[in-house]
């Protein structure tokens, strides 16, 4: 009996600990003691006081406090990683456990890189909402990868090839790289008959890329030529890239979802199609987490379904004359 009795005195006490958790945490993220008590339906109080318990109990200085911000210490910052990642941990468990049941609401957090959050994740989005009305969308289009360790996105759409091997991803479709060209430029590639004969055209960079002047095509299994291209112009983004190459900057190399409007439309032409370049997956990215909301799981269903009857659509674009 009186080890029962141990146990369950140990269980009340982590208990006070993980409630200590969310008000550390909630002073971290808001940088002071009253908007933490705001945001939690308190007291300032309790805030301070339960905070203080929890520096106490551990004999450890979390947070350096002035008159106008409240900050963590060296300790206090990465105790905060830990607590935000078991904070995340239980509010995802009581989201499974109440929502199963129900239509997905509340705030879906994403990011993708902007190009293809302008092609396919913005309708995506558009599509969700009209779906979902209890749902909101708040979405970070940029080429910068942000961290899904933070705690401020629940999802992210990746383009191309994975390095982020210790977060849990799931492809949900795939795209082709396409060497295009205006169809000014018809009249010099009509003689172009394999990729070795590209390096004497003017070629814009796509500075975005890990190694964007140097390409590998294959045909029928079998062949396969490197080219190194001469570089024209450098821009850094591929919206950018896709309008030189509109305007009869060069030749450039380009996802399918950034040029499928133009090739169909006659603005772009595509360049030795039998050549093929290596395809990039397209993945969603989830925090480590063993439950993730209804709302993720939706708008990742939702968008694999839109990219599926995309991949069907899809007809031959034009290429330039041989």
């Amino acid at each position: 009996m009186q080890k029962a009795n141990n146990l369950d005195e140990a269980a009340l006490g982590n208990f006070s600990h993980l409630k200590r958790l969310a008000y550390f945490s909630a002073v971290v993220e808001t940088g002071s003691f009253t908007a933490a008590a705001e945001r939690l339906g308190i007291t300032k109080a309790v805030v301070s006081q339960q905070v203080a318990k929890l520096e106490a109990d551990f004999s450890t200085s979390l947070l350096t406090r002035s008159t106008r911000k409240v900050v963590p210490t060296e300790a206090g910052q990465a105790f905060y990683q830990r607590c935000a990642f078991i904070l995340k941990e239980a509010a995802e468990a009581f989201d499974e456990l109440s929502q199963s049941a129900q239509a997905p609401s509340g705030t879906l957090r994403l990011t993708a890189p902007l190009d293809y959050g302008i092609a396919a994740i913005v309708p995506a989005i558009t599509a969700f909402c009209r779906r979902y009305p209890q749902c909101k969308v708040d979405a970070s289009l940029s080429d910068q990868s942000l961290d899904l360790m933070d705690g401020q996105v629940e999802l992210a759409i990746r383009v191309g090839w994975l390095t982020e091997l210790h977060l849990q991803a799931r492809q949900i479709g795939s795209f082709r790289q396409l060497l295009v060209a205006s169809p000014s430029w018809s009249p010099q590639l009509a003689d172009v008959q394999e990729p070795q004969q590209l390096s004497v055209l003017p070629f814009v960079a796509n500075t975005a890329l890990r190694d964007p002047l140097h390409w590998s095509f294959s045909r029928n299994a079998l062949e396969r030529q490197n080219v190194s291209m001469p570089s024209v112009l450098s821009l850094n983004a591929t919206m950018a890239v896709r309008e030189a190459v509109r305007h009869g900057a060069g030749l450039s190399v380009l996802p399918d979802y950034a040029v499928a409007d133009d090739l169909h439309s006659g603005r772009l032409v595509q360049v030795l199609p039998d050549w093929k370049l290596p395809s990039g997956g397209i993945h969603a990215v989830f925090p480590a987490a063993r439950f993730r909301p209804v709302k993720v799981r939706a708008f990742v269903e939702l968008l694999q379904q839109q990219l599926a009857q995309q991949g069907e659509e899809v007809g031959s674009p034009p290429t330039a004359p041989s």
